[in-house]
């Protein structure tokens, strides 16, 4: 007992009671709620029995062989999130058309109008064949395409299907609107469905959902039906994205997030090169979307061995299951024996913070009343906005370059492996918030830079949006991360899904912004270009997480903007302080 008469010598034991403990080694009594407040006690009794959750999983292995696995379970359907976001890019491909010539023309004498341009037109034709007394072909009355198009390619698309083309061409850009409002609704539905039921068994349902939409729109019969299908791909996508981003953060050590998330992250541009092979290898649209959307049954069953998380089963009152997986976890990662010490009363008692907050329920209400979030989801909503609009606008005008559909894709794709790497730096070393502020400004100056390249100048234009697009690439990897960082276990999952959907709110909104251009065409990237930096500017007023263990509670959040402020405030004080001049020496204060 000299430690504890060294901790406090006004504090002196009861030599019977000591004896007592001594005899309950493995489980130490927890303290007396009289002598609660008196440090020496305090450190005795408390701090070698509890735990934090990050230090529970280092008893049962915080990165060995389940984390790898369990990364890589994750990882794996990421590479087919690609396939869908970007599919319309080849399926929805419009070739070189022009009109069907009448029933009644000769095939021999039919001839086109032209433009202004002297490109033949697209949407017109003659009502009457020209004859020899009009001076130029233009000159003839005109008709819109009555019977139909001709497509100068045997490319099969939804495009050619449903003559999606002139006054039926806005239709396209809705289908890719409408999947994207799926990803819209299914954030803060699936975020919600989530903190009430689960992670794993949303993630396991949003994979049967990806599966059974993406595979039954491969055989619509309609347009309609096609965009439905769509809709309800876009929905389990947000489901597969939250609950991924939610399962890989709760299950590796602080240290590893950032890479694990950007591993993560890395398989999603690898599955932008599988869709240019795919696409290249299976030229009929129907075949390719069933193509991309059949493996996800096999992830549906593979999702059986990716456990819940950790803290939701203890905030939900299933600590016994709780239990149950961490002793799995410490078998498979060679801690058995770590494991089986593990107790029930032990994980209650640890987690006893956690388990009381259970009956305290937050939902989309408490990201606006509470005014730390409330600060903290404006800045995301920002960021998040600006990043998904300015990414679509760039990701889905691939057309637009002039450059082989195929090579540029994979081209917009390779560049996400440089930009990925530089952000799992920067967000290491340099810290989450400059790194998303970078990108940020940096995309948004590329954007801009767009107006004064001249339209010939084909290559440099594509470099500057293939330099722009990874920074927007860099911008999701980091906000994912950043965002479940931010915001606390009881509300992470809700606040992952209102972030989400703000991005999708930009890149739905991201192709009816390029009407603009019908009116000027530097219209468009004037407004993509100044979203994204506003992005960036509101991402400075975001709190750092570099090194930071997640927050468990609301509490938790509030006691960290304290810190912030008062840590800022000891160091204007101190810079005030240095700009005090210093009095002569010998001087005396005393007059006399």
């Amino acid at each position: 007992m000299k430690n504890v008469n060294n901790c406090s010598a006004q504090v002196r034991p009861d030599p019977k009671k000591e004896r007592a403990r001594t005899q309950l080694p493995l489980r130490p009594a927890p303290p007396e709620p009289a002598r609660a407040s008196r440090p020496g006690l305090q450190f005795w009794f408390i701090s070698p029995s509890t735990m934090t959750f990050s230090e529970i999983l280092d008893r049962v292995g915080s990165m060995g062989p389940f984390q790898y696995l369990h990364v890589t379970l994750l990882a794996l359907p990421i590479l087919g999130m690609a396939n869908h976001n970007l599919l319309q890019i080849f399926t929805a491909t419009t070739p070189a058309h022009h009109c069907r010539p009448s029933p009644n023309a000769s095939a021999e004498l039919w001839v086109l109008p032209r433009g202004l341009d002297g490109k033949p037109e697209k949407c017109l034709r003659f009502i009457h064949l020209p004859n020899a007394s009009l001076p130029n072909e233009t000159h003839g009355a005109t008709e819109p395409c009555l019977d139909g198009w001709v497509y100068n390619n045997t490319m099969d698309t939804i495009v050619t299907e449903w003559d999606l083309v002139c006054s039926s061409g806005k239709l396209k850009e809705m289908a890719q609107s409408i999947f994207m409002a799926g990803i819209l609704i299914g954030g803060p539905v699936f975020g919600e469905l989530s903190d009430r039921f689960g992670r794993k068994p949303i993630l396991t349902c949003s994979y049967l959902l990806l599966a059974a939409s993406g595979s039954g729109a491969a055989f619509s019969p309609t347009l309609l039906v096609y965009m439905l299908l769509r809709f309800l791909c876009g929905c389990s996508i947000s489901g597969i994205t939250l609950s991924t981003v939610i399962l890989n953060v709760e299950w590796v050590p602080t240290w590893m997030r950032a890479i694990s998330s950007t591993a993560i992250g890395y398989f999603y541009t690898f599955g932008q090169f599988i869709l240019s092979g795919l696409a290249y290898a299976v030229p009929k649209w129907r075949w390719l979307q069933f193509t991309v959307s059949a493996p996800y049954f096999i992830f549906a069953l593979s999702s059986w061995w990716t456990p819940e998380s950790i803290r939701w089963m203890v905030l939900n009152g299933k600590s016994s299951k709780a239990l149950k997986t961490l002793r799995r976890v410490a078998a498979y990662n060679g801690k058995k024996e770590e494991g089986e010490k593990l107790s029930l009363e032990e994980l209650k008692h640890n987690l006893q913070k956690d388990i009381s907050l259970a009956k305290v329920k937050y939902g989309l209400a408490d990201l606006v009343r509470i005014p730390t979030l409330r600060r903290m989801t404006f800045c995301l909503a920002i960021a998040w906005f600006s990043t998904g609009f300015a990414y679509y606008s760039l990701a889905m005008g691939v057309e637009e370059f002039g450059v082989n559909l195929y090579i540029l894709q994979i081209i917009f794709g390779g560049v996400d492996i440089p930009a990925k790497f530089v952000t799992i730096l920067s967000i290491s070393y340099l810290g989450r918030r400059i790194t998303l502020a970078a990108v940020l400004l940096l995309a948004g100056v590329a954007i801009l830079s767009l107006i004064f390249v001249p339209l010939d100048m084909q290559m440099v234009r594509t470099a500057v949006a293939v330099f722009g697009k990874g920074c927007m690439s860099s911008s999701f990897s980091c906000l994912f991360l950043y965002t479940s960082e931010l915001y606390p276990t009881v509300i992470r999952q809700t606040g992952m899904g209102a972030s989400n959907l703000w991005a999708r709110v930009g890149s739905m909104i991201a192709p009816l912004v390029k009407i603009t251009g019908e009116v000027q065409p530097f219209i468009p990237n004037v407004i993509y270009g100044t979203m994204a930096l506003l992005g960036g500017i509101a991402a400075f007023f975001l709190l750092e997480t570099l090194n930071r263990p997640l927050p468990e509670t609301i509490e938790d959040l509030e006691n960290w903007v304290q810190q912030g402020k008062e840590t800022k405030q000891e160091s204007e004080a101190e810079k005030a302080s240095q700009k005090i001049p210093l009095k002569l020496g010998g001087s005396s204060p005393d007059p006399s």
